[in-house]
Order: structure tokens, then C-alpha cells, then sequence
């Protein structure tokens, strides 16, 4: 059942403990074994791949079967039914159109006296998206991932996904990769994934950028690799919190909240309402549409400890209690959303209306579904075109420019016990004399 609360200082208490819900005792001690992997895998490189792989995949490969071969992408497609790929590749179309008007343009400034001033973006050299597949197969993830590198003209894309049983990786992702233009794929998953793209082995090569969310593993392994590569964000278990009035319908809300807690038994689902007939319907609606959900078990463990119903006195109120959350994902749920949307400060991905779900920006809307979560949203961004650029300064000063700045700069370097920098100034005023 989910509960329902009214007390405005219980809910501020439940909502800051479930943000912290990955900072637990538990992690610490994970956090531990991820750093044992991460050596492990710098040191030994493929063995410790494969050795991992039958440890916590149960799965015994070689050397050679590390990388997905070119006759296996090309039995994907044999295996994915038209409509799917069709879905696939509008989806496709619709991110990319959607990243490639986010794509960061180089400038050049020129200034007054001669002074020339801008910025230049170019891609890293490789990138290295990790999709998850432990639970579920996820070729919108791929579609997310790789089409925003793909724009930002990375030249060489890796992904690392989990091998899969008997069944091997799900022909849907190794489509969906094939689609956005990139077929370097590996049988490897967890910790150990992140290791090989951030130290390199035999097989798989150093990245410089990683990207991807996954299991509390693979959040912590990107966690100890950053520095050593770039990371996206500590994309942690998924949330939605919901902001609705009296007009929204029960059975749209309990979906979009067990939307959410079907990924993962951490994941956050959120229902902050004003009315609490309203909240006694969703929670009723909850409890049908489990009965019979195909992944119960996991999705029940999310609302009994994830699970949240809470009844304030106005929107404005509904709306300070997100900000407090940050939500991965918001979705207003009211009659004027777009008179709401001022008052929120912090969210990942903000859905307005009834008429859409947090599932339409999941799969082809075009905004990235790689967001941040656990309160990452009050100074993160999501993913896109560039998380997969970096930029440099331009600057350009004439002999005349440097004359006039000159005295400033003598003075400031004086100031900061700098002669060295002053004096490289004063050389070049004195040459230009």
C-alpha cells in the first residue's frame, strides 16, 4: 500500500531520507568491493574480465568472445519484429533532431583594440557508454547514449553491456546501437565494465569519457573512476515525484508511479497532491495494478520503502517540497502546469500535463532520459551533446592591446608575489617600443 501522509514536517523527514536512500552503511561496504574491482581489472585487464564475468554472471567466455562480432549485429536484426524497429528509428530520428539543436557552436569575439576573445568545442577522442541490462533490456538507453556522442562527432563510440544468459545481450539493444551508428559492443557488465573503459585492456580501450546509468555498482565504480575519466552524473535508482490537483485522474497517477518503482527496488516514486480523496484513489489504484503486474515482487519492495503519497494545503507548497527532492523526473499533473513551472527551481526532466507521461521523454520525446537523481538536479543537468565536448578559450591581444593592459597585469602579479609574470609582459611592452 502507499502510504499516505499529511504532516507537512513528517513529509520534509521521509523525503530527505529517501534522497539519501544510496548513502546508507550498505554502500559503504559495496563501495569497498567496487575499489577492489576497479585494481583488479587495471591490473590484470581481460583475465580479470573474464574471471569476473563467470563470478557474477555465471557466464564463461574467452578472449575472443569479449566483443560482439559482426554475424551476431547482424542476426539482431533478424530477431526484432518491423514495428519495433520502426519505433526504434523514429525514436532515433526524434533525439537526434532534439541533441543536434543543443550541439555547442564555437565563437570568436572581436573586441575593441584589437583584442580577439572566443570559445572552441571539440569532441574527446572516444567515448564509452555503459547500458544496463540486468533487469531488462533497454535499447532506448543506447538510442540516449550514443546519438548525443554521434552529434557531438566523437569518432570512436564503445558500449559495454552485460552478456546475458543463455540468451545473450537482447537483439533490440544491439539494433538500437547499430541505429545510432555504433557496432564496437562488449559482453561486460557492472563494476568491472567501468574499469575496463577507464584503464583500458588488451580488448577494450581507455575512453574519456564514460556515460550510462546502472545498477548501485556501476554508480559507485563511475563514482572512483571520475578524474581518471569524465562521467555523465551518479545516475543513482530512478524517481518520479508527481505534482497533482483535484482534476487529475487516479488510475493515470498510480501508472506513472509504479512506471518508476518497476525499475529497481530503490526506486523513488513520489504522489504530492492537494487533495487527499485524491491520494486515498492512487493509493487504491496502486494496489490493483500490482496485482497482476509482471515484476510484483521487485515493484512492491519500491512503494513499500520508495512509496510516497503526501497531502499539502496548495501547489506553491507541492512545489517547495520538489525543490527540497529534486526530483529525477517531475511530472505536473495539473490544469495549468505552465502557471506552476515558474515555481520550480530543481528537476531533471519536467513533463507538464496530463497528457504526458513521464514514459514519452523515456523513449522518443528527444530530450535525454539520462538524468540526474538523489538530489543531483540542484546543480546537475542531464545528459547530452555536451557531456561528450569539452571547450577551449580563445585569446588573441595585438602589440597595441597588450600596451594599454599592461600596467594592470604589472600591478596584479606584483600584488600576488608573481615577478616572472609580470616580467612577461614587460618584455614584450618594452619590444614593441
Amino acid at each position: 500500500m502507499l502510504r499516505i501522509i499529511t504532516q507537512r514536517t513528517y513529509a520534509v523527514a521521509e523525503i530527505a531520507r529517501i534522497c539519501e536512500r544510496t548513502h546508507d552503511d550498505q554502500v559503504v561496504q559495496k563501495e569497498s568491493m567496487v575499489r577492489d574491482v576497479l585494481q583488479t581489472v587495471r591490473h590484470e585487464g581481460d583475465q580479470a574480465l573474464l574471471n569476473y564475468t563467470a563470478q557474477f554472471d555465471g557466464l564463461s567466455l574467452n578472449v575472443d568472445s569479449l566483443r560482439v562480432s559482426g554475424s551476431d549485429l547482424d542476426a539482431a536484426y533478424q530477431q526484432v519484429n518491423k514495428d519495433l524497429l520502426d519505433a526504434i528509428r523514429l525514436a532515433r530520428q526524434k533525439i537526434e533532431a532534439f541533441h543536434r539543436e543543443r550541439t555547442p557552436k564555437s565563437w570568436v569575439q572581436f573586441a575593441e583594440d584589437e583584442v580577439v576573445l572566443g570559445k572552441r568545442y571539440t569532441p574527446v577522442d572516444r567515448a564509452g557508454l555503459y547500458i544496463p541490462g540486468g533487469r531488462a533490456a533497454y535499447p532506448s538507453t543506447v538510442l540516449m547514449n550514443a546519438i548525443p556522442a554521434k552529434v557531438a562527432g566523437v569518432p570512436r563510440i564503445i558500449i559495454c553491456t552485460p552478456p546475458g544468459l543463455a540468451q545473450g545481450i537482447a537483439p533490440a539493444v544491439l539494433v538500437a546501437a547499430q541505429e545510432a551508428g555504433v557496432t564496437e559492443i562488449y559482453r561486460v557488465g557492472g563494476a568491472q565494465a567501468i574499469a575496463a573503459m577507464a584503464y583500458g585492456t588488451e580488448t577494450i580501450p581507455k575512453v574519456d569519457v564514460i556515460t550510462g546509468p546502472g545498477n548501485i555498482y556501476v554508480t559507485l565504480a563511475k563514482k572512483l573512476v571520475y578524474g581518471t575519466v569524465g562521467i555523465d552524473s551518479l545516475a543513482g535508482p530512478s524517481e518520479v515525484l508527481i505534482i497533482a490537483d483535484s482534476l487529475a485522474n487516479p488510475a493515470h497517477l498510480a501508472a506513472d508511479l509504479l512506471a518508476q518503482a518497476e525499475h529497481d527496488p530503490m526506486a523513488a516514486a513520489i504522489l504530492i497532491t492537494t487533495d487527499e480523496i485524491l491520494a486515498k484513489q492512487v493509493a487504491m489504484e496502486v494496489d490493483r495494478q500490482l496485482a497482476e503486474h509482471p515484476r510484483r515482487t521487485l515493484t512492491e519492495k519500491a512503494i513499500a520503502h520508495y512509496g510516497l503519497a503526501i497531502v499539502v494545503e496548495s501547489l506553491e507548497i507541492a512545489a517547495e517540497l520538489s525543490n527540497q527532492f529534486a526530483p529525477e523526473h517531475l511530472e505536473l499533473e495539473v490544469a495549468q502546469p505552465w502557471d506552476l513551472l515558474p515555481h520550480i527551481r530543481h528537476a531533471g526532466a519536467i513533463f507538464l500535463g496530463n497528457s504526458t507521461p513521464e514514459a514519452v521523454g523515456d523513449y522518443l520525446a528527444g530530450p535525454n532520459h539520462t538524468l540526474p537523481t538523489s538530489g543531483a538536479a540542484r546543480y546537475a543537468s542531464p545528459l547530452g551533446v555536451e557531456t561528450f565536448m569539452k571547450s577551449s578559450s580563445l585569446i588573441q591581444y595585438s602589440p597595441q592591446a597588450l600596451q594599454k593592459v599592461a600596467s594592470a597585469i604589472d600591478l596584479l602579479a606584483t600584488a600576488e608575489g608573481l615577478p616572472s609574470h609580470a616580467e612577461s609582459v614587460r618584455l614584450r611592452v618594452k619590444k614593441s617600443h
